[in-house]
């Protein structure tokens, strides 16, 4: 279960005691009035007010009429259009920092990442190999042949683009996080999944987020609109039903504290179509540990319960036993649908768990 934010020794805060749990426009209908100049220049031109109406401008009392749309519908969609432009102000104010910090982080890992490192069609040269029988003389790589007395084929990396459908626990027990961490666990799990997918995007995959109606995106253009829609997602501690590419690659970054029968049921689904994949559990520090000492109140961040532990102290061991117990689930859950299983706990740098990750995707 997640933590509450709060103190020790009667305060609140969060790991469950019972072991981990789901966790400027003026007034409408103004009257215009005209300069006498511009009636000058109408009557010059030969233009009656009566002529103004027939070609799409009238007033009739209160109501202006421009190009047949009252002036109440053209405030009324001067308004809307502000309010879709602050709303995506407010949205870029935001996805800078965290595209920034996804950029630097696959930047760092992207200086490890040695490809797919498999044989097949593609530009990339991988290595030479001794000509076998069974080669075509066309395949023959004469400069490096001529160096030794033996025949070299030049053999190039495997180039083929595959899709990879990314999810990304957007719950409220993901917006929270310990002293121990400087941030929460969806902040993190954003910056992987966004990492992750500058990294793929790179590699010339092509990558989409699960439960967002877009397609899938290629080359690193396709990164800021990854973000938006990062940005927009909410939904429950688990990926929705959603039509995947068969044989595509998943990846779901969340806490996974719910029942393991629900998490058992949504992999058995999507391996079903078929896909491979990986999960990320994401954990605070606290939530891996329980650090707290004294009398604590939790409560939680989803409908869950409150509850008063005298001696937090002395449920520590069973704490960390139970949650052991469940992240050996998560793992044969896991590995019995093809899948691969990591902890990243959110006080240890994000290079490490993209590293990790990238590798496992690219093998």
């Amino acid at each position: 279960m997640v933590l509450a934010a709060g103190t020790d020794h009667g305060g609140t805060d969060r790991p469950h005691p019972e072991g981990p749990r789901r966790a400027g426009t003026g007034a409408a209908g103004a009257d215009t009035a005209q300069s006498p100049d511009a009636q000058a220049g109408i009557a010059q031109a030969g233009i009656s007010q009566a002529g103004i109406a027939q070609t799409g401008t009238a007033q009739t009392g209160t109501a202006q009429i421009r190009n047949g749309q009252p002036r109440n519908a053209q405030i009324r969609n001067a308004q809307t259009r502000n309010a879709q432009t602050r709303t995506a102000e407010a949205l870029g104010a935001r996805l800078p920092p965290l595209l920034v910090a996804a950029e630097r982080v696959a930047a760092t890992v992207a200086q490890g990442v040695h490809g797919r490192r498999r044989v097949g069609q593609g530009d990339s040269f991988w290595q030479f190999r001794p000509f076998l029988p069974g080669d075509t003389p066309n395949r023959v790589d004469w400069r490096q042949s001529a160096k030794s007395d033996r025949a070299y084929v030049r053999e190039t990396e495997w180039e083929a683009a595959q899709t990879v459908c990314l999810w990304c626990d957007a719950s409220p027990g993901m917006r929270w996080r310990s002293r121990g961490a400087s941030v929460d666990k969806h902040q993190r799990a954003a910056l992987l999944t966004l990492a992750l997918a500058s990294l793929l995007l790179r590699g010339g995959e092509r990558v989409c987020l699960i439960g967002e109606a877009m397609r899938p995106v290629s080359g690193h253009s396709g990164l800021d609109r990854l973000a938006e829609a990062l940005e927009r997602a909410g939904g429950s501690g688990l990926p929705p039903p959603a039509k995947l590419p068969r044989q595509s690659r998943v990846v779901l970054l969340g806490d996974f504290l719910g029942p393991l029968s629900e998490v058992e049921a949504t992999v058995q689904r999507l391996a079903g179509v078929p896909v491979s994949g990986h999960l990320v559990q994401v954990l605070d520090p606290a939530e891996a540990s329980l650090p707290y000492h004294g009398r604590v109140r939790f409560q939680g961040l989803e409908p869950d319960r409150e509850q008063l532990v005298p001696r937090v102290e002395s449920i520590r061991a069973a704490y960390v036993e139970r949650l052991e117990a469940h992240q050996r689930g998560l793992a044969a859950i896991a590995t019995a649908a093809g899948f691969g299983f990591t902890i990243h706990r959110t006080d240890h740098g994000p290079e490490f768990a993209l590293l990790a990750l990238y590798s496992a995707l690219a093998a």
